[in-house]
């Protein structure tokens, strides 16, 4: 594989991450406007599936395979799984804890995804190599990364006055009995998104168009979303969407969070596999901490540097263990098809000119 072949699936996925880092920042604010989070989920979908209709009519009309029903049911439960419940575990999540503590706790998926890829066979990992060694120390170097973001604090490093009248309020205020449910809906929310990895790389190889499979899931996701609202909620008064704030992040939502972003991830489950994808989540917890100290002027404490940076040497471990074991892996089939190749020579050659054998009698 070439240098630009590597390096494409890692831009993706870097501009995926702060895209979802963006949604989480200005979901965090509306929800506590009192947005309902199934509206959220709903009207994101709705214009997910919108703005991607076209676009995957046009570009893919002439690739695209036949949907059959059996592709269109494994749609639907993708759409169940990694859109419905996927985001309503963890907007309720973010509805009861915060924005930092929440995509902490969304690092968790590549360990999750790598878990779970072992036993359905998508993940292979040979202790004796040195890539499958670097694939286990890089995840548990990232799952001790997320530990000590939820865990420790620290003290901050700047800003001690806004801590002193922001922050602390911030947890104060907060009951623990809301963080501890909080917490609970994030570990489902983890849970099913690493399954959503694990279902797309599936559904990708049987139909392997990512704007027509992201604008069909954001359909079914919206129809799911809308049916679960109306059922829990019976007030039809939350659906009105109020300021300017709350409309343009629905927007910003749809369009590249439940749009662009998943696109994005399906192109990457396909390009490289399910844990290489889920692998760059832990991105979004730096760039949302950059986005509380810079735009929303957070405070920065100790436990988000030193928990940040064990994330990012995990994250950059991992996926030298999973570029080595592709170069491997390719090495291999190449030295495969030169060996057929020379048999299949060899044969040739024999049948052109037969072997004669010496019939004299010494």
């Amino acid at each position: 594989m070439n240098f630009q072949g590597q390096l494409k699936p890692v831009i993706t996925m870097v501009a995926v991450n702060f895209g979802f880092a963006a949604v989480n920042v200005l979901l965090k604010k509306i929800l506590d406007q009192g947005t309902n989070h199934l509206v959220i989920v709903a009207y994101r979908q709705l214009i997910s599936a919108i703005f991607l209709a076209p676009i995957a009519y046009f570009v893919e009309r002439e690739i695209r395979p036949k949907l059959t029903l059996q592709i269109l049911c494994q749609l639907f439960f993708s759409a169940l799984v990694g859109v419905t419940l996927a985001q309503y575990f963890l907007l309720l999540g973010l509805k009861y804890t915060s924005a930092t503590f929440s995509c902490a706790f969304i690092n968790m998926v590549p360990v999750i995804t790598f878990l779970l890829a072992l036993p359905f066979g998508l993940e292979k990992v040979n202790l004796k190599s040195l890539a499958g060694g670097c694939k286990v120390f890089g995840t548990l170097v990232c799952f001790g990364g997320v530990i000590l973001l939820i865990l420790y604090k620290g003290k901050p490093l700047i800003n001690q006055h806004h801590l002193t009248k922001h922050g602390d309020m911030t947890f104060s205020t907060s009951k623990t009995e809301s963080w501890a449910i909080g917490t609970i809906f994030l570990i489902a929310g983890c849970i099913v998104w690493s399954s959503w990895f694990l279902m797309q790389a599936r559904i990708g190889k049987r139909y392997p168009c990512q704007y027509s499979s992201t604008a069909i899931l954001s359909s079914f996701g919206a129809i799911q979303s809308a049916i679960l609202c109306l059922i829990m909620e019976k007030n039809l008064s939350g659906w009105i969407l109020q300021g300017k704030l709350e409309i343009a992040s629905i927007i910003y939502a749809g369009v590249v969070g439940s749009g662009l972003c998943y696109v994005g991830m399906s192109w990457s489950v396909k390009q490289r596999g399910p844990v290489f994808t889920s692998a760059f989540t832990p991105l979004i917890q730096i760039f949302v901490a950059i986005f509380d100290f810079s735009i929303l002027h957070g405070p920065l404490h100790l436990g988000s540097v030193v928990g940040s940076i064990l994330l990012i040497m995990g994250l950059y471990i991992l996926l030298w263990g999973k570029s080595k074991e592709i170069e491997v892996c390719q090495t291999q089939t190449k030295q495969a098809q030169v060996g057929q190749l020379q048999d299949e020579q060899s044969t040739a050659v024999s049948h052109i000119i037969p072997v004669t054998s010496d019939s004299t009698v010494p």
